[in-house]
């Protein structure tokens, strides 16, 4: 979290941005992402999850510098996926068994955005 409230300095040292969703989930929500007496609560669609992911894409954006995402989240969730797409995130990492169903849920949803063509 604290790397995202200082994108804009980090932003003058680094070519771009990549956010780890399971590190940032366990650093900000405080849980450990390995005990299975808060498993129930670490999720990466939490608001304050979201919350930073966006602030971070915001940031990097406006210092011309791209963002990418790394991690489980993206193809466990769709709908995590398509907040980002949403956020304006340059590139989502995927597992191979969610890559052609989040591939066609980002091409709908960036046609419906005015995003392509």
């Amino acid at each position: 979290p604290s790397n995202v409230l200082e994108a804009e300095a980090f932003a003058e040292l680094f070519d771009g941005f990549s956010i780890g969703s399971n590190d940032l989930t366990q650093l900000a929500l405080g849980l450990d992402r390995d005990s299975e007496r808060v498993a129930t609560l670490f999720d990466e669609r939490r608001p304050t999850v979201q919350a930073l992911a966006a602030m971070l894409i915001e940031k990097a954006h406006a210092k011309g510098k791209k963002v990418g995402i790394c991690g489980q989240a993206p193809s466990d969730y769709p709908e995590f996926a398509a907040f980002l797409v949403e956020k304006g995130i340059d590139s989502l990492s995927l597992n191979p068994d969610a890559l052609l169903r989040t591939v066609k849920k980002v091409a709908e949803l960036e046609a419906a955005l005015g995003l392509v063509g």
